[in-house]
């Protein structure tokens, strides 16, 4: 059985360490207790230190957003894995706003889930099709394109912790989610290309969805046999909401 990782996606948000302290705080106080569930906070870099005191050493985990595939270096702005160590847990990877806005490439991912395996950090690979994409009925192209982008560079899928985020482009922030049989289509197929690259570890990966994952709809999706969890944008803002699809994750 795999547990089900669900990760909430704080993006630039929120504006204060405070504010960001205190959603850590709510959202460790309600997270299912146990096992069931691997609950993720994801704030941004600047907040990572102070969520991390905030939660702990036990119980809601910490990831970043991204970072560097280089341990150091001229390379400004950027975070490197050393840079997250006692800090994340998790780190999001090809988030589709980071491929749009910051010109990430799937080269670019495959490295980065590579050198965060080697840092013993749990990579969340991103990948998705956009609107146009879907519409040409591209959707089962750019899927294999990117999940074997991502694991390039990856000799095995044991003991990795690596986790898949599928995230259509064209669901994320718009209240347009994937139908759970759409879902289920796709997270299907990127289970499918995981046992053809390591078959006896592709089992343990967890997949998760992403694109306005909400309390209403998360149980319909955690029903699904291939979707193990969530990277939940907006929803992981507001607590409660973030709690119920905490808990729809735990009952699946």
């Amino acid at each position: 059985m795999r547990t089900p990782v669900v990760a909430g996606n704080w993006k630039m948000n929120p504006p204060t360490a405070a504010e960001a302290v205190e959603l850590a705080r709510a959202v460790a106080a309600s997270a299912p207790a146990g096992d069931q569930v691997t609950t993720v906070v994801c704030p941004p870099t600047v907040w990572l230190s102070a969520v991390r005191e905030a939660l702990g050493a036990d119980g809601v985990a910490v990831g970043a957003q991204t970072m560097h595939f280089e341990e150091k270096g001229a390379f400004t702005g950027e975070t490197s894995p050393l840079m997250l160590a006692g800090l994340a847990s998790f780190v999001i990877i090809g988030h589709s706003e980071r491929r749009q806005y910051d010109g990430e490439t799937d080269e670019r991912v495959g490295r980065k889930v590579a050198s965060a395996v080697a840092h013993r950090l749990r990579p969340i690979a991103a990948v998705g099709e956009r609107a146009e994409e879907r519409a040409a009925g591209a959707t089962a192209s750019v899927i294999d394109r990117q999940v074997r982008a991502a694991l390039a560079n990856l000799d095995g899928l044991g003991g990795t912790g690596l986790v898949i985020a599928y995230e259509p482009v064209w669901a994320i922030g718009t209240g347009d989610a994937a139908t759970a049989a759409d879902a289920q289509e796709v997270c299907g197929q990127i289970r499918a290309i995981l046992r053809e690259l390591d078959p006896e570890a592709a089992d343990e990966v967890p997949i998760q969805y992403g694109g306005s994952v909400t309390a209403e709809n998360a149980a319909e999706l955690f029903a699904q046999p291939d979707i193990d969890g969530a990277l939940v944008g907006g929803a992981s803002l507001k607590p409660e909401q973030f709690e119920t699809i905490l808990r729809a994750a735990a009952g699946a």
